[in-house]
Parts: structure tokens; C-alpha cells; sequence
């Protein structure tokens, strides 16, 4: 290990301890059915003007650090849900009001707010629902978007120019329901990006974020190789130690939107981290700092994976063979998005706190994780990948 790996690691680590509960999010999820997970420690600034923030969802996975974030920071927030996932988590924090996005929106209808952060619509129709009594009475809508809306991933270092997916011809983006979510989803959200220039002029942002992570993610995508490694033993890695990784954790995405609407700052930023490039070796080897597992990585290329039906983002989260279609999948440009003032908490602190929070989960959601039930590898198929990969070499 190089003095700069070591170097990375001890500090990655030691940054780790600098975070616990804060009250507002320690009080708001202990009676939901997923478990707190740390903060920091020391509260944010107040804010120089306090906003009337409105948040659709609010209470999934990023919506509810965006919650956290705007009230320590002195805004006034009200949610805008179905009142169905975690239901009241902040009730007496913030103003509820109960819709539909897809439905009824009604709830919306003579109310006025500085801001909009849009998390949870994939359907065009949704912004037009909810434009209906919004558009004139909001002053900045945000809109997450994803890395999804770029067809090409061909090129590293692509930047917010890149062309976005069009809806295939015959596919109407306004009437396209929600099993077709998957099928369509780069083009749903990049109609979903011009639905939102429609109805609200410039006042608007996109945020497109690669892979959100962190804690109360039950995805797995990023969940997966804390648990893998704090379960020790011979980890099948992915590929090599110097292929690309890009991942945002959710806090920093939800502090980053909020400051974009405490700057009025428009535009449209790729979200996804850290600032500097990162490989698979740092992530891995940074995760396995925050345990005491003594996990050994195995790294086997991508080529062998693939024979052995080993896909990539499936089976190996967060990874993706670094040449041909997805040489720039892990390699989009954020450079526009750390102008605007994006930032970054240690890997170790991101790992330390997901597996942290993995570990409150209950015993039979920690189980699918280590048998890759929604996305990783399960033992016995690790087990034969590797026994093949050391049998060829």
C-alpha cells in the first residue's frame, strides 16, 4: 500500500468519529420503521434569509435529509405526500399536506413558496399536475434528475451538454403509467426536465446525481459492499483497483439543493462524487477501514466475470466495465456542479454510517442484502466465481 493510500484511509477513518444524532432526525424517525442514522455533529449555520420551502415526498431516502438540513438551516418547510411512507415523520416540524402527485394535487391550490425541490417524479405528467397551481406561485423549482437522461456513456468527462434521451417514437410521455417507469426511465426524466422549463421559465434548476448512497438507502446498490466486507472473509472484487467510481452520498445531494435554493443558483448540474476522481480500490479499501472484518479482495477481470454471467451494477454494485458504452458511465464531469458549491463528506464516514444504519435494519432485510436480493452477489455464487477465477489462473 502506497504512503498515499495509507494516508487516505487513516484520514478518511478519523474522520468518521466527528458525527452524531441530531435531534430533529433522532426524534422524527424513532418511531419510524427504519432507524436513524448519524448526523454532525455541530448544527449548520442559519441561513441569511430563511425560505418557504416546498418538498415533494420529503420522507423517502434523500427527501428527508433535505427535511433536516432546511430546518437546522432556519427554513420554513412544508410536505407535500402521500402521508404513506413514514407517515408524519416530522409532524410539529414542518406543514404536511396530503396529495398525490399522479392524482389529485389539489392540496396545492392558492399556496405560494419561494422554492419547490421536486424529489420523487419520473412522469412528465407529474410536473404538469402539480404546475397547474404551482407555476405561478413559486419563485425557483428544483428538479432532481439523473445521470439516466444521458444516452451515451461512451465518453469519460462528459459534461451537462451531452445530448439527453428522446422518448421513442409511439411512446407518450403524458400517458405512460408507471410499470413503464423502468423501460423509459432516461427518457421519462429527461421530458420531465423539459416539462419543468416549460412551466417555470429560467426559475429553474436540474440536478442530475449519479448513484445516491448513504443511509436509509434499501436499494442496496451501495449497501451491499459494507455488509459484504464487514462480513470478512475473500471479497470477489470487480475488475481492477484503478477502475472509476462516482457516488453521492444522499446528505450531501439534499445540503447541496438546498443551498442552490438559498442562492436562487439555476442551471443544470451533473451531482456525483467525490471531487476528485476515486477507483474501486479506494472505495472498497475505504470501507473495509471502518470495519475490523479483515476482508481480502480478490479482483477479477471483467471479461471472466462477464463469462461467468457476473453483470456489472447488478451483481457488482456501483461498477461498470470502464471502456466501450460505459467507459464515461463512472466518469461524467461534476466540475460545473463544485463551482456552484457541491461538496463531499468522507467515504469513511458515508460506509461507517450506512453500515451502521444496515445493521438497526431488520434481520431478514440484512439476510437479502448478503444473498444480493435486490443488488450484490449471493455466497454461493461468490464462492463459484472464485474457485473458477483461481482454477483458470
Amino acid at each position: 500500500m502506497s504512503t498515499d493510500r495509507r494516508t487516505f484511509l487513516k484520514l478518511s477513518a478519523a474522520a468518521s468519529g466527528a458525527f452524531a444524532l441530531s435531534g430533529t432526525r433522532r426524534d422524527a424517525l424513532a418511531a419510524s420503521p427504519v432507524h436513524a442514522e448519524p448526523q454532525r455533529e455541530h448544527p449548520p449555520e442559519r441561513a441569511a434569509a430563511p425560505l418557504n420551502i416546498l418538498i415533494l415526498g420529503g420522507t423517502g431516502f434523500t427527501g428527508p435529509e433535505q427535511v433536516e438540513y432546511a430546518l437546522a438551516r432556519g427554513h420554513k418547510v412544508t410536505l407535500f405526500n402521500r402521508n404513506r411512507t413514514r407517515p408524519d415523520m416530522f409532524k410539529g416540524k414542518v406543514d404536511q399536506l396530503i396529495g398525490d402527485l399522479g392524482a389529485d394535487t389539489s392540496a396545492l391550490k392558492g399556496k405560494k413558496f419561494d422554492v419547490v425541490l421536486d424529489n420523487p417524479t419520473t412522469f412528465p405528467f407529474w410536473v404538469r399536475n402539480a404546475a397547474q397551481y404551482l407555476a405561478d406561485n413559486v419563485g425557483h423549482y428544483i428538479f432532481i434528475s439523473t445521470m439516466s437522461v444521458y444516452p451515451d456513456n461512451s465518453v469519460p468527462g462528459a459534461d451537462e451538454s451531452a445530448a439527453t434521451t428522446p422518448m421513442p417514437e409511439g411512446v407518450d410521455p403524458y400517458t405512460t403509467v408507471r410499470e413503464h417507469g423502468g423501460q423509459y426511465y432516461g427518457a421519462l426524466k429527461s421530458f420531465a426536465e423539459r416539462e419543468v422549463a416549460k412551466h417555470y421559465g429560467t426559475a429553474h434548476t436540474i440536478v442530475r446525481p449519479g448513484l445516491i448512497v448513504g443511509p436509509l438507502d434499501r436499494s442496496d446498490r451501495f449497501t451491499y459492499w459494507p455488509a459484504r466486507i464487514d462480513r470478512g472473509g475473500e471479497v470477489l472484487a470487480p475488475g481492477t483497483p484503478d477502475d472509476p467510481s462516482q457516488i453521492i452520498d444522499a446528505r450531501d445531494l439534499a445540503e447541496f439543493m438546498v443551498r442552490l435554493a438559498e442562492g436562487k443558483v439555476l442551471g443544470t448540474f451533473n451531482a456525483v462524487g467525490p471531487a476528485k476522481p476515486t477507483t474501486m480500490g479506494e472505495v472498497l479499501h475505504g470501507i473495509k477501514a471502518v470495519t475490523t472484518s479483515g476482508a481480502t479482495f480478490t479482483w477479477v477481470p471483467a471479461d471472466f466475470l462477464a463469462s461467468q454471467g457476473v453483470r456489472g451494477w447488478r451483481h457488482m454494485p456501483i461498477w461498470l466495465p470502464p471502456n466501450g458504452p460505459t467507459a464515461g458511465f463512472l466518469r461524467r464531469s461534476n466540475a460545473k456542479a463544485l463551482a456552484a458549491g457541491l461538496t463531499f463528506r468522507p467515504l469513511a464516514v458515508t460506509a461507517k454510517d450506512t453500515l451502521d444504519w444496515h445493521k438497526t435494519r431488520p434481520a431478514e432485510e440484512q439476510k437479502a442484502t448478503l444473498e444480493g436480493a435486490v443488488a450484490g452477489i449471493s455466497p454461493t455464487k461468490e464462492a463459484e466465481v472464485l474457485a473458477a477465477w483461481k482454477a483458470r489462473k
